[in-house]
């Protein structure tokens, strides 16, 4: 019994541990990894480094052609995109009304202050 008593603590740690540390960290990576293998031609993306550009070409999921500029066109590695800006079958105006109608009572507080 005392050993279960001196083995508590550390498992409680490491429960707490896994919900706000381990948890949290695998879903990102997933979501990361699922939106790697769903970049498209088209696709506004920014890679770890800062540059923004469009997707010109995918090379089996490995090697992306993003033009960053008018006739630069440079090869990034699919694991070094951070963020998809923009997809490019989704029409803007739609999307960004979907997302204010589905904001949470915090963000409609705070757009409610900005307007004022």
């Amino acid at each position: 019994m005392e050993q279960l008593g001196g083995l508590l603590p550390l498992i409680l740690i490491f429960v707490v541990f896994w919900f706000l540390l381990i948890r949290p960290q695998q879903r990102k990576i997933k979501l990361h990894r699922e939106m790697i293998n769903n970049l498209k031609r088209g696709d506004k993306i920014v890679t770890s480094g800062g540059i923004i550009g469009t997707i010109s070409k995918v090379e089996d999921n490995k090697e992306l052609l993003v033009q960053i500029s008018e006739n630069v066109t440079v090869n990034v590695a699919s694991g070094m995109v951070s963020e998809l800006i923009q997809k490019k079958d989704l029409p803007s105006n739609n999307n960004q009304d979907q997302i204010k109608k589905s904001g949470s009572i915090l963000s409609s507080l705070f757009e409610k202050k900005n307007k004022s």
